[in-house]
């Protein structure tokens, strides 16, 4: 793509979107993990452009902090007034010629509401306008369905387009044409800039549309050619959520065939949600109802699901998550998760480590080996290598006001139902005992009780609950106790 890097890219972005009905402007909604407008950026850098131009109106605010955020690099031009798409082009191109930027070569125009657009596709279009010598090349599309899109008229010797017919003007035969206009294009940027000035407002919106400058340039003895997208879907613009979900279904196929191609099993399809941002490797294998979600990446040999929720978390080779939910987590090679687990932020569990069922953790860090079997949190805290925590224990980490942390050595072995109040710290090869609070040190080696001694009251029962079906029982052993005495 490097061969045909154009000038600029011009990404419309102004609209509000009000089929969208919605306080969020259009072009923020988000699917598989990038707004709408993020997924085009993505698109459109692809094509390593001099410069990329967001045209921003309606919420301008918001939408260009989210540029920033995503792409620093990303200049923005502001639409005050929604007067078309020929203004808004306009728009972007004085920001540049403002700051001193003489176009020459190529301007590649996108909407910003076309998330399936893909690099390929604009690469493909920026080569055939190169090849082809065009003033102005459009990418088209054959559906199956062209009902109210602009049709693509062509002349049958050379194939250059003639016109763009809206389907109200469309004549019967013209209607019969199944390419129509997907609104993107790539322009000779010094023509455009040109035809641009020429552009009338005397139509029934009172706008300046992008696509009179085809007939400016036409008209004035230039090519117009077009480029057929090799799959119509990519096209598809997003006017309501209907349409946001359909796409959201499209994008997220098109993921996951990606990831099977490159080797990972995923058992299905159907039920299971990637991110564009996810990453994989080879046998890499996803059940069911999974959610894989941000910077994400599941390793060789690493299993995830069912019915999981990873967010920016990485699973390593040969590591299993089952009924997981992890956020900015690390499960080492060889890990084990769940079922019914939960990892938050700051979590970073080693090799062969495990947090099992009904474990929550956070903020901690879990050495080799070391296991969490069931009914435990454990939050700010350092474990070390091969210990194990007993069930239904506690990280006391908080005290009110501030967080406090836990420090546990290796080849330690925790009691269950063991309170741990933090700030406190257990050493190499320790043992608690179950059902202790600890809030002191405990040395290396040492075995620390931590609980009230036990005393047992006879007859108890039978005082405070004469006639229950305690008593009774508690009768019927004394007897049986007694007869075999």
């Amino acid at each position: 793509m490097s061969v045909n890097r154009p000038a600029a890219v011009v990404v419309l972005a102004a609209g509000e979107g009000t089929r969208m009905k919605s306080a969020t402007p259009k072009v923020l909604h988000a699917i598989c993990g990038r707004s709408l407008v993020g997924h085009v950026v993505a698109a459109s850098r692809e094509l390593s452009p001099e410069h990329l131009v967001v045209v921003v109106g309606h919420a301008r605010e918001q939408v260009t902090a989210h540029l920033a955020e995503i792409d620093a690099e990303v200049r923005t031009a502001v639409q005050h007034e929604q007067n078309g798409t020929g203004h808004a082009v306009r728009m972007g191109l004085e920001e540049l010629s403002d700051s001193g930027v003489a176009l020459d070569g190529t301007v590649v125009v996108v909407c910003g509401d076309t998330p399936l657009l893909t690099g390929e596709t604009l690469g493909a279009l920026a080569g055939t306008h190169a090849a082809e010598g065009n003033a102005v090349t459009v990418l088209t599309a054959e559906v199956p369905d062209a009902t109210g899109y602009g049709r693509i008229v062509r002349e049958g010797a050379s194939g250059a387009v003639t016109a763009i017919v809206e389907h109200k003007d469309a004549t019967e035969a013209q209607r019969q044409i199944r390419e129509i206009n997907s609104g993107v294009f790539a322009f000779d940027a010094r023509l455009l800039t040109d035809a641009l000035g020429k552009v009338r407002t005397d139509n029934s919106q009172g706008e300046e549309y992008l696509t009179d400058v085809l007939g400016i340039l036409r008209e004035a003895g230039h090519r117009v050619g077009a480029c057929v997208a090799g799959d119509h879907r990519e096209i598809v613009g997003i006017n309501n959520r209907v349409q946001l979900a359909e796409a959201r279904r499209l994008l997220n196929d098109r993921l996951l065939t990606r990831a099977m191609l490159s080797g990972v099993t995923v058992v299905d399809p159907a039920t299971t949600w990637v991110d564009a941002t996810v990453t994989f490797e080879p046998d890499a294998l996803v059940h069911p109802g999974t959610q894989l979600l941000g910077a994400t990446h599941v390793a060789a040999n690493a299993e995830v699901g069912p019915n999981s929720r990873l967010t920016d978390t990485t699973v390593g080779e040969g590591a299993k998550a089952s009924f997981t939910v992890a956020e900015g987590a690390e499960i080492g090679a060889g890990a084990s998760v769940g079922p019914y687990a939960y990892l938050r932020p700051g979590t970073r569990l080693g090799a062969k480590a495990k947090a099992g069922t009904y474990v929550e953790m956070k903020n901690a860090r879990i050495g080799e080996g070391t296991k969490v079997p069931h009914l435990s949190y454990v939050g700010d805290a350092t474990i070390g290598e091969y210990t194990n925590i007993g069930a239904a224990s506690v990280f006391v980490n908080y005290d009110g006001v501030n967080k406090h942390h836990t420090t546990i050595g290796s080849h330690c072995r925790t009691g269950a139902d063991n309170m741990l109040v933090a700030p406190v710290t257990i050493g190499d090869g320790a043992y608690t005992a179950a059902g202790s609070v600890i809030t002191k040190d405990v040395p290396p080696g040492s075995l620390a009780v931590a609980r009230g001694q036990q005393r047992n009251i006879e007859g108890w029962v039978a005082r405070k609950r004469p006639g229950s079906a305690a008593a009774r029982a508690a009768e019927s052993a004394r007897q049986e106790d007694a007869g075999e005495g």
